[in-house]
């Protein structure tokens, strides 16, 4: 009777309780190292708590599947649905997440040691990274994203080109598109300040030049972020 109801409790599984919770105990612990390591004060709490959930949550799907060609094909469906319904992240939290399901096919397929290891080489080469500023531009701090707005009758074709020569290094139109029934143009620049100190006076120019309609400057990184 006994038999019956193990069998009816843990199926066909040829997996001993120990070597089930061993990986998923250890995917936890890795996953909060990890959180703990990654995230900053800007990651939200839910991104925090599904980063240290995922390890253990892959090295379950694959403890599942183990070698069932069917079951990997509906679960990579099912990532598939996931990826659809989420909205993008920034590459660090993208890596972030692939380091964390990194870790649980490590420890699902039975690599606890080895998932410890890797853990411990990433969170040091993050380190380093982060203390040698590696991909730091020296212009981020600089470059700006700017939407000016001007009357339909103002051609905008080179009518602030004196200005961005005065206030900037670097100057590129993106876009121009039209808004209020076609009354006012917006336009979209990037640019690269010469200096952080001389931003309002930028605007107060750029205001005498348009007529002291909207004028928004904000970080490029911001918007592309938005966009996507």
């Amino acid at each position: 009777m006994l038999n019956i109801l193990m069998e009816t409790l843990v199926g066909n599984a040829d997996i001993s309780v120990a070597d089930f919770m061993v990986p998923i105990i250890a995917s936890l612990i890795l996953g909060v190292i990890l959180a703990k390591s990654t995230t900053d004060a800007g990651s939200s709490k839910g991104f925090t708590v599904t980063l240290a959930l995922l390890p253990a949550m892959v090295s379950v799907v694959i403890m599942a599947v183990n070698g069932n060609i069917g079951a990997g094909v509906a679960v990579a469906g099912a990532f598939g649905l996931v990826r659809f319904r989420s909205a993008q992240g920034t590459a660090r939290e993208i890596g972030n997440l692939f380091m964390a399901m990194a870790l649980g096919l490590l420890t699902g397929m039975g690599y606890v040691l080895y998932a410890f290891v890797f853990e411990l080489i990433m969170i040091a080469a993050v380190s380093l990274y982060k203390a040698t500023d590696l991909g730091h531009d020296k212009n981020s701090e600089l470059t700006r994203s700017l939407r000016i707005t001007i009357p339909e009758d103002l051609d905008y074709t080179g009518v602030f080109d004196e200005i961005f020569d005065k206030y900037t290094t670097e100057h590129n139109l993106i876009s121009a598109k039209t808004s209020n029934m076609g009354a006012m143009f917006k336009l979209d620049y990037d640019i690269t300040l010469t200096s952080p100190d001389i931003e309002k006076k930028f605007i107060d120019d750029l205001r005498c030049r348009n007529g002291n309609l909207e004028i928004m400057v904000s970080s490029l990184k911001r918007r592309e972020t938005a966009e996507l």
